[in-house]
């Protein structure tokens, strides 16, 4: 489903993946920050999220209001090559609910997400191919995590979606395998802040071949039982070129041709559209498609939603929405649209120091960890995992090194501490 952007910008740092986590402890600070909530919730929002497989948000909203996600762009201008796009996908293709209740061919139907708590212990994510573009464990993965195709997940893409609800960040993994170990295998993964704006380096994949999060894109039963979904929604498209509209970063081209769409283009549901015909749950994703459109994440079948497995979705009701062709639809003005020939350039973050409080200890002392560096999020490894601020509290039980990972749009930097443990 993605091919891997032939080329890294000459200022982008090597990516160190670090093996398995030694030590133990957890982050005094590894929990919901401050800063501005996302639409419809915030750090306490979150910790209003049920707990377990599919669970409801509660009305939480991940990122804020102003992320691409969740903007109403019903009155944004038209592309000017939209009827082309249009013409290239294929105007009579229906669209089609990538979601449902019940199996399909042995696997459930859509892509299945699980919340947990603060009683999850993070575990070590070992990577298979795209590690130097995933963000490091440890994460909240749970060993028995639902996996896309389940229980029949075959050789699929397999994703695995966590939200941990006590401190408000989303974990996604692509090519997942469970180890018997409790850590997991994965193809590529990466962290989302649910509270802040964030976006993966230029030309980096995600567990998504565009880059981008995976799950707020997702339609959900609690969403439309509630009457409104508040975001976009993800679809798929058979066709995409060698380009990416932000906020994606990475494309996974399968065709030249000039009408096909690029990573992140979105879509909108022609406000002339007559919805009316069409029953109460399927009103409630239309609408959303005329407020907020779909934006195009991956390659797959045309015109295809994406959504959360749900045993109360009426599969037969989803069919209907077949009747909306992309011809109903129209291209939202797309600028920048970034190729090889035009991508942004930059520097990767400088991390000026990384210092630990106490060189040596006895097992189990706190010992800070604290960081200068002009990244625009941070991860350390091992033990903690995405951390907001420019400190963390570790409790090593025998001597480690730690990993700072400082990430912006132009790449990846990494410092080391290393703590002794007498």
């Amino acid at each position: 489903m993605r091919t891997r952007i032939g080329f890294v910008f000459g200022l982008v740092l090597p990516l160190l993946i670090t093996g398995c986590s030694v030590g133990g402890g957890k982050p005094a600070n590894n929990g919901g920050g401050g800063g501005t909530g996302p639409a419809g919730g915030s750090s306490s929002a979150c910790s209003a999220i049920s707990l377990g497989q599919g669970a409801s948000l509660n009305g939480f909203v991940p990122f804020p209001a102003d992320n691409a996600w969740n903007q109403d762009i019903s009155a944004s201008a038209v592309d000017p090559n939209s009827a082309a796009i249009i013409n290239f996908i294929g105007p009579s293709i229906g669209l089609h609910a990538d979601f449902g209740s019940g199996l399909y061919n042995g696997s459930d139907i859509g892509i299945p997400y699980v919340v947990v708590g603060s009683s999850q212990s993070p575990v070590n994510i070992d990577f298979t191919a795209y590690g130097d573009e995933s963000d490091p464990g440890p994460m909240p993965v749970p060993a028995n995590a639902p996996i896309e195709g389940d229980p029949n997940p075959g050789n699929g893409d397999r994703h695995v979606l966590v939200l941990d609800n006590a401190n408000c960040w989303l974990y996604e993994l692509y090519s997942s395998y469970p180890n018997p170990d409790g850590s997991w295998n994965a193809g590529s993964a990466a962290v989302w802040d649910l509270l802040a704006d964030e976006q993966r380096p230029w030309t980096w994949t995600s567990a998504d071949a565009a880059g981008l999060p995976i799950f707020p894109g997702l339609a959900r039963y609690d969403e439309v039982a509630s009457s409104a979904i508040h975001h976009a929604l993800r679809f798929t498209l058979a066709q995409s070129r060698a380009a990416f509209v932000p906020p994606a970063s990475h494309w996974a081209s399968n065709t030249s041709n000039a009408s096909a769409a690029p990573m992140g283009m979105r879509l909108r549901l022609k406000a002339s559209y007559d919805i009316s015909g069409f029953s109460q749950s399927n009103q409630v994703i239309l609408t959303a498609l005329k407020k907020y459109g779909m934006i195009m994440a991956d390659n797959g079948s045309s015109m295809y939603i994406s959504g959360a497995p749900d045993s109360r979705w009426d599969n037969n009701d989803l069919h209907n929405l077949g009747q909306v062709t992309a011809s109903a639809f129209e291209v939202v003005q797309m600028n920048p649209i970034y190729t090889a020939a035009n991508l942004p350039q930059g520097a990767a973050p400088a991390i000026t120091s990384f210092t630990a409080s106490l060189s040596t200890v006895a097992a189990g002392t706190p010992v800070s960890l604290s960081w200068n560096s002009t990244g625009t999020y941070f991860l350390i490894s091992p033990q903690i995992g995405p951390v907001r601020g420019n400190q963390a509290t570790v409790t090593p039980a025998q001597t480690t090194t730690y990993t700072l990972y400082a990430t912006n749009p132009y790449g990846r930097t990494t410092a080391t501490v290393t703590v002794g443990v007498h």
